[in-house]
């Protein structure tokens, strides 16, 4: 498959780690690829839930995925400032229907004001325990959340102003083209 180019659109799925699909969003606007990369956009896109349940995102997100680490970030730009969720799961894989990954339950939400949480650590424990999630993936999983917080705290990469300023004015460019 040939790799999207900046501007096109993209789906995104959420498996979860027994293969059921967990989430997918249906347009996703590609800001950038690299080897090991891809920047997105979201600005009111459609949300399908596994239940089928379906909603459209409230505000402009910058969403970044990488083929190295086991987390994927989604940079909430709201006027209160940039809040960010960033979700513990496998590195991404891209084909011709969607870019795809394995959602592992565990997420770090950071509010606008630098609060951190970690999230949903019950809903990992019973997971890990229902589909026998591997010490390998487990180990993975905790250094990954090791790896966001030093990001987190140093404002590497999706968590620097300025990237999210180059990237959001990125897709305010290629949105007023179309």
């Amino acid at each position: 498959m040939p790799v999207p180019k900046e501007g096109d659109y993209i789906a995104i799925q959420s498996y979860k780690h027994d293969g059921s699909l967990h989430r997918t969003w249906r347009d996703t606007m590609v800001l950038k690829t690299s080897e090991y990369e891809l920047i997105g956009c979201n600005d009111h896109t459609l949300v399908t839930e596994s239940d089928g349940r379906r909603w459209l995102t409230r505000e402009p997100a910058i969403i970044f995925f990488h083929k190295r680490y086991w987390f994927n970030i989604i940079a909430m730009i709201r006027e209160s400032g940039v809040a960010y969720y960033c979700n513990l799961a496998s590195p991404f894989v891209l084909d011709k229907e969607a870019l795809k990954y394995i959602d592992y339950d565990l997420d770090v939400k950071v509010f606008a004001n630098g609060e951190r949480r970690l999230l949903d650590v019950d809903e990992y424990e019973d997971h890990a325990a229902k589909w026998h999630y591997s010490a390998e993936v487990d180990h993975i999983l905790k250094s990954n959340v090791k790896v966001l917080v030093d990001w987190i705290e140093h404002g590497k990469g999706p968590f620097s102003k300025e990237y999210i300023d180059i990237w959001y004015n990125r897709y305010l460019e290629l949105s007023h083209r179309q």
